[in-house]
C-alpha cells in the first residue's frame, strides 16, 4: 500500500496572529516546499482538492489519517488505498422514470462518476432537487469494484406562484407565460434554466441577477429579479440623394419609426414606421401585437400596411398572426394576409396587347414562420446568432381594370396559386474586448404564373443592401451577405466598415440577374437615451455605376424611453 506523509507545521507568532496568517510546512518523500495559508479555511480546502484529485484517478477509499498534533503543527498521512479501473453499477433501488434514461452495467470511473451525476440532474427535473445518491452492496475483485445505486429521492417539490423583484413594472401572470413555470407542476431544474435565458433575451427588461429560490412546504418559489429597459423606440432617420429629376439638387427624405413596448407590463406592442423614399413614393406600417391573449398561451398580432409607389401603383396589406413559443429559443408564428393592389392610373395603357408590368390584383396569404433567436443580448449582441424563416402561399386573383383593354384578359388565367418564402440570418462574433465581426445574410424567392411588379420584393438601402436607395430594387428572387468590422468603444458604440453583396433577378429587366455590391463606413455611437448612426456608403449595379457621385449617407438618432 502506497502511502504519501505530509507534515502541516503551523507557526503563529503575535504579527502573524494580528494578519489573521497560516504558515505550512509541507513534507512529500523527499521534497520540501513552503506554503502559506491565509487562513484555516484555505488550509482545509487544500486538503480536501488534494483527496479528491485521488479519488478521481479511482482511489475512491483514499483518506487522511492525522498522525500527531502540537500547538503549532500537526502531521497527516494520506492513505489511498487500490485503485479501481473499472465499475459494475447495478440499478438498486432507483425509480423506473429515472433508470430509462441511464446506462448501467460495466463502466469506466469516469463514466460512472458522470451517471451518478446524471442521476441528480434527472432528479432535479423530475421534482427531487434535495436526491441523493451512494453505493451500497459495494464488492471489489482486483481493480473491479461492483455495487447497487442507493437512491434518495428526498421531498417531492412543486412550483409555486413566482415574484417579481426588482423595479419592473411587470405582471406577474405575464412572467408566469413567459418563462413557462406554472404553479403546481413539479420543480424543474431545467425549467429554471431555460426561464433565465428567456428574460436575458426579452427586449423589454434587463435581468439584474439570477433568479433567487425560496422552499417551504414541499414548494419552491422562484424570484426574477429584472429591471425594466428602456425599450420604446423614437427612430428619424434623414438621408440626402441625388435627386434624379433635377441634377445638381439634393432630394431629403425620411423616416419615422415609433415603437412602444410592454405596455402594461403585459408585452402588449404598438408600432407605427413611415417612410418618404422619393418625392412621390411613400410607405405607412401599422401592428399591434397582445401577449397570451385570453390567459392563453398564444400571441395575437395585427398588422397594416401602405404602399403608393410614385404614380403607379397603390399596395395594401392587412393581416393576422397567431404566435407561440414552443422554446425558450423558438418562436413560431401562424399567419394570414389578405394583400390588394391597384393601378394609381390607366393612362398611357390605352392601347396595350398584353397584360402589363403592373395590374389589379388580390392575394389571400397563409403561412408559417419562424425564429430561432440565440444572441446574448436583445438590443447590443456580442455573440450568438438569429434566424428567421417565413413560407406562405394562397389564391391569387387578377382582376379586370376597365381602363385596360378587355382583349388582354382573355386566355389568361385569372386565378392560381402564389408561393412566397425568404429567410434572414445574422451572427455576432466577439473576437476580443473591443472588436466584432457581425455577419448578416437574407435570401426570398416569390413565384406565380402571373408575377407582377407590384408582387416582387423591395430591397436596397439601410436595412439591406446599402449604397442605393430605400427600396431601389424589385426582385422576384433575392440572396445578400453583408460582412462587418466593428471596432468598440463602449456596450453599443463603434466604427465599422462593411461590404454588401448581393445577387438580385427581376423578370421585368432587360437583363434578369443583377449583381449588387457597396462598401463603406459608419459611426454607432450610444449615447444616454438612444443611439446616433451615421453611414457612408457607395453601390455598384447594372442600374447603378460605382462612382461617388451617387454615394449615400444616412444619419439619424434612434432615441429610446
Amino acid at each position: 500500500m502506497r502511502q504519501f506523509y505530509f507534515l502541516f507545521l503551523f507557526f503563529v507568532c503575535f504579527s502573524a496572529r494580528s494578519q489573521g496568517k497560516w504558515v505550512g510546512h509541507q513534507y512529500a518523500g523527499q521534497e520540501r516546499q513552503w506554503i502559506f495559508f491565509e487562513n484555516s479555511e484555505q488550509q482545509r480546502l487544500s486538503l480536501d482538492s488534494l483527496l479528491q484529485s485521488y479519488r478521481e484517478e479511482g482511489y475512491i477509499g483514499a483518506y487522511w489519517h492525522y498522525e500527531k498534533e502540537k500547538q503549532d503543527s500537526v502531521w497527516l498521512s494520506l492513505t489511498p488505498g487500490p485503485q479501481i479501473s473499472e465499475v459494475y453499477l447495478r440499478k438498486g433501488n432507483l425509480p423506473e422514470n429515472v433508470v430509462r434514461n441511464l446506462k448501467l452495467g460495466e463502466l469506466t470511473l469516469s463514466e460512472s462518476q458522470g451517471l451518478l451525476h446524471q442521476i441528480l440532474r434527472e432528479s432535479e427535473n423530475l421534482g427531487h432537487p434535495f436526491a441523493s445518491v451512494g453505493l451500497d452492496s459495494l464488492d471489489r475483485k482486483g481493480s473491479i469494484l461492483s455495487a447497487s445505486i442507493n437512491y434518495d429521492a428526498g421531498p417531492l417539490i412543486r412550483w409555486d406562484s413566482l415574484l417579481v423583484g426588482g423595479s419592473s413594472k411587470t405582471n406577474p401572470k405575464y412572467l408566469q407565460r413567459l418563462t413557462g413555470i406554472v404553479p403546481g407542476t413539479l420543480f424543474s431544474q431545467q425549467e429554471l434554466e431555460a426561464a433565465n435565458r428567456s428574460l436575458q433575451r426579452s427586449p423589454y427588461f434587463k435581468v439584474l441577477q439570477p433568479a433567487s429560490l425560496t422552499f417551504q412546504i414541499q414548494k419552491a418559489q422562484p424570484t426574477f429579479h429584472i429591471q425594466d429597459q428602456n425599450a420604446n423606440v423614437l427612430d428619424g432617420i434623414i438621408g440626402f440623394l441625388p435627386n434624379e429629376n433635377e441634377p445638381g439638387k439634393l432630394l431629403i427624405t425620411g423616416q419615422l419609426d415609433l415603437q412602444l413596448y410592454h405596455l402594461g407590463g403585459r408585452g402588449r406592442d404598438i408600432l407605427l414606421s413611415w417612410q418618404r423614399f422619393n418625392a412621390l413614393t411613400q410607405s405607412l406600417e401599422l401592428e399591434a401585437k397582445e401577449s397570451y391573449i385570453f390567459n392563453s398561451a398564444l400571441d395575437l398580432k395585427g398588422n397594416f400596411s401602405l404602399l403608393k409607389q410614385d404614380t403607379t401603383f397603390i399596395k395594401r396589406n392587412l393581416g393576422l398572426q397567431f404566435g407561440y413559443r414552443f422554446h425558450p429559443d423558438w418562436y413560431i408564428t401562424f399567419l394570414g394576409n389578405r394583400v390588394a393592389s391597384d393601378l394609381i392610373s390607366s393612362v398611357g395603357y390605352e392601347t396595350i396587347t398584353a397584360l402589363p408590368e403592373v395590374a389589379d390584383f388580390r392575394w389571400s396569404e397563409y403561412g408559417i414562420s419562424t425564429e430561432w433567436n440565440r444572441l446574448d443580448d436583445a438590443f447590443a449582441p456580442r455573440r450568438g446568432f438569429k434566424l428567421e424563416m417565413r413560407m406562405s402561399a394562397g389564391k391569387k386573383r387578377i382582376l379586370e381594370n376597365t381602363g385596360l383593354p378587355p382583349e388582354i384578359y382573355e386566355g389568361l388565367t385569372l386565378t392560381s396559386t402564389q408561393f412566397a418564402g425568404d429567410l434572414h440570418w445574422q451572427q455576432h462574433f466577439f473576437v476580443r474586448a473591443n472588436w466584432g465581426i457581425y455577419v448578416a445574410g437574407a435570401a426570398g424567392l416569390i413565384e406565380n404564373k402571373n408575377l407582377l411588379i407590384n408582387d416582387l420584393y423591395r430591397l436596397g438601402g439601410l436595412k439591406s443592401i446599402r449604397g442605393f436607395n430605400e427600396n431601389f430594387f424589385y426582385a422576384s428572387s433575392f440572396g445578400y451577405l453583408t460582412m462587418e468590422q466593428r471596432l468598440f468603444f463602449g456596450q453599443n458604440s463603434f466604427l465599422l466598415l462593411f461590404l454588401d453583396g448581393g445577387l438580385l433577378e427581376n423578370p421585368y429587366l432587360a437583363s434578369s440577374k443583377d449583381h449588387a455590391i457597396a462598401t463603406g463606413a459608419g459611426l454607432n455611437f450610444e449615447t444616454g437615451s438612444g443611439v446616433f448612426r451615421f453611414i457612408y456608403a457607395v453601390g455598384k449595379s447594372s442600374q447603378q455605376p460605382f462612382s461617388f457621385a451617387q454615394s449615400k449617407i444616412h444619419f439619424g438618432y434612434l432615441a429610446r424611453f
